[in-house]
């Protein structure tokens, strides 16, 4: 019996987006490459349960994940139903051990279509669509809300607080369209994840697992300094490969808001001058297989790139009558009534990002090996935000840092690990992460009788160390464990105020969960 529901259910899901025109990292693997036309993809529930056969009807692709277990953390605090990463990383919020429901360890669960239908001979037109869904809660993954539920409340009371791409979006992974041909590659336009995801997701020992991987857990590596960067909207993106070698190129136009700015230090509302938005991005890609051995080359160079911070650093409660344009320090603060709301709104750190990156690859049998290595280069803005400025999603910033390093930041993440698959159904993972940052200001000199800062030299040290076993091709369990710790500048948990450190500067995340793919 041919399984008919297979077209029935990529209508239904084509619907299912539509309709979710509400907020909420699809699976942070690569989804499934569409079936070539004509093929039907699987034709039986047998063949479904028992393979991993797409589900496709003619040319439309359905796929997606569902991932949730249970964890412990050693210093975390408590969850809240936006948060799609979990709590295994060192968290600068961390107070207490808990157990907890762990959402998306290996993959981020949500669902997706994937199109590619040929109009003439060797031409295709290809289209994605897919988001994130929290399992814990139904919501679609908002990490800006985590942010904005917290503001105004005291430290202790926090609940999970984090950064990331998928800020409530329809589509908070993939929305885009464009053409596809053998000979000349692949062309598309629309929201796209940058190539340093695309290399993250090829080159990281533990596939991007919010669990176990720290470059999969924080985008910093990803999104070439921002994590929110990680995906960039309105981009066009061109990828081909010529044998053995490949070539990637990306562009991202300028978008959104560029907020009311001034340089005085007693500005008001009613004076400061609209900015216009320069916040465009690109980056290329260079890379090739030989037998078991690959290796890729990325560069990646983002305009006005926004870092949301702890809400410490906004204003103390909703109603705190000031907002600033220019540094941690509050300096320039805009005297009268607040220029934007300070509810629902974030307090970013705006910065023009470089980043080369370098990673290779051995992947034989039944031993994988991974290395990998990235350089960012930070600076203030060369063009400021303002006040009401956009962040991903769309959410508008309330207060904004222009000059938050006194001088370039330079952060270099390194990582390695292994993978010994006994067969074809079960392998472990070993991978080490490291994270390290230079001093970036000005005198006096970090010490601890001059007062510890962010922008002191710091560290992040991350080691995982993880089991996953196959049942079938689709369900799959897992258990590992992962230990974090911070040291420096990466300790101190409010920027540019000496002595707030971590409430803990390490932290313990075991967890188990089990995993369906479609």
């Amino acid at each position: 019996m041919r399984l008919l529901w297979c077209g029935v259910s990529a209508a239904l899901v084509g619907c299912f987006l539509d309709q979710a025109a509400r907020a909420a990292d699809v699976s942070t693997a690569e989804p499934p490459p569409a079936a070539p036309p004509g093929a039907q993809g699987c034709i039986s529930f047998q063949d479904f349960v028992a393979t991993d056969c797409p589900l496709t009807w003619h040319g439309i692709t359905l796929y997606g994940a569902f991932d949730v277990g249970a964890g412990w953390v050693s210093h975390g605090l408590p969850e809240n139903g936006y948060n799609y990463e979990g709590e295994s990383l060192v968290s600068r919020n961390g107070n207490h051990s808990q157990f907890l429901v762990a959402p998306n360890n290996l993959s981020q669960t949500g669902i997706g279509i994937k199109a590619k239908e040929e109009f003439v001979r060797g031409w295709s037109v290809v289209f994605t669509a897919s988001t994130g869904i929290n399992p814990q809660s139904g919501q679609l993954a908002n990490m800006a809300a985590t942010n904005t539920v917290n503001a105004g409340l005291p430290r202790g009371s926090y609940s999970f607080v984090g950064d990331g791409a998928r800020a409530g979006q329809p589509f908070n992974d993939e929305f885009y369209g464009g053409a596809s041909s053998a000979q000349l590659g692949t062309l598309t336009f629309g929201r796209q994840r940058a190539l340093g995801t695309d290399a993250m997701l090829a080159y990281d020992p533990a596939g991007g697992a919010y669990a176990f991987s720290f470059i999969g857990y924080n985008g910093l590596m990803a999104g070439g300094g921002d994590t929110e960067d990680t995906r960039w909207d309105d981009a066009m993106k061109y990828r081909i490969i010529w044998d053995r070698v490949h070539f990637g190129a990306m562009y991202k136009f300028v978008d959104g808001s560029g907020g009311c700015y001034s340089a005085s230090a007693t500005w008001a509302a009613a004076n400061c001058t609209p900015e216009e938005p320069h916040n465009n991005a690109y980056g290329f890609d260079f890379g090739g297989e030989i037998a078991y051995f690959a290796a890729d080359v990325v560069f990646q160079h983002y305009n006005q790139a926004i870092s949301v911070v702890n809400p410490l650093l906004g204003p103390a409660s909703p109603t705190q009558p000031y907002q600033s344009t220019l540094d941690s320090i509050n300096t320039n603060p805009i005297s009268g009534d607040n220029l934007i709301g300070t509810t629902n709104t974030e307090y970013g750190i705006v910065t023009d990002n470089t980043a080369v990156m370098v990673a290779a690859k051995y992947t034989g049998d039944p031993v994988k090996v991974f290395v990998g290595y990235e350089h960012i280069h930070q600076t203030n803005p060369s063009d400021p935000l303002g006040v009401g400025a956009a962040a991903q999603g769309g959410y508008l910033l309330s207060g904004v840092e222009d000059n938050n390093l006194d001088s370039p930041k330079v952060v270099q993440v390194y990582w390695a690990g292994v993978r010994y698959d006994f067969d074809s159904r079960t392998f472990v993972t070993l991978s080490w992460y490291h994270e390290s940052q230079n001093d970036f200001r000005l005198p006096p000199a970090c010490s601890p009788s001059a007062g510890f800062r962010s922008s002191c030299a710091g560290t992040l040290n991350e080691v995982s160390l993880y089991a996953d076993h196959h049942f079938t091709k689709r369900f799959d369990v897992y258990a590992g464990i992962a230990y974090s710790d911070v040291s420096g500048g990466l300790a101190i948990a409010i920027p540019h105020k000496p002595g707030v450190p971590y409430y803990y500067d390490n932290n313990v995340a075991p967890t188990v969960g089990g995993r369906f793919t479609f």
